[in-house]
């Protein structure tokens, strides 16, 4: 791997880590707003500690070493997490601004991915 990718790598997977795990005690301590926004999207309250916990262990999953298939499934979680918050908040017809979020962590999600390690992928290339 080279110094440009893996620093490319730390820095979206510590902000990425970072963004899941601050929206995930929020969703956990069912913060005013948020209880507000998901009130607003229709979503049932207990969601927020699903989302909560599930972020959080995401967040671990990502950061320790080894495990590359359990990383594989936070990843797919965290995809499906902020693919899902813009698709609600299109659909309820939010302000742009809401969507800000979201797409911030998807991207972020996006490039961790794609440039972690060979350690940190399920199937790992050789090469000659």
């Amino acid at each position: 791997m080279s110094k440009r990718n893996n620093i490319i790598y730390w820095v979206a997977t510590l902000w990425l880590a970072l963004g899941m795990l601050s929206t995930g005690i929020v969703q956990l301590i069912k913060m005013e707003g948020e209880v507000a926004n998901f009130t607003q999207l229709g979503y049932p309250l207990y969601l927020l500690t699903l989302l909560g916990i599930w972020k959080i262990l995401g967040v671990i999953a990502t950061l320790i070493p080894k495990y590359p298939l359990l990383k594989e499934w936070a990843y797919a979680g965290f995809f499906f997490t902020m693919s899902g918050a813009i698709i609600s908040h299109l659909a309820n017809g939010d302000a742009p601004a809401t969507l800000f979020g979201p797409t911030l962590l998807l991207i972020l999600t996006c490039l961790s991915w794609y440039f972690r390690p060979a350690d940190r992928k399920l199937i790992t290339s050789t090469q000659n």
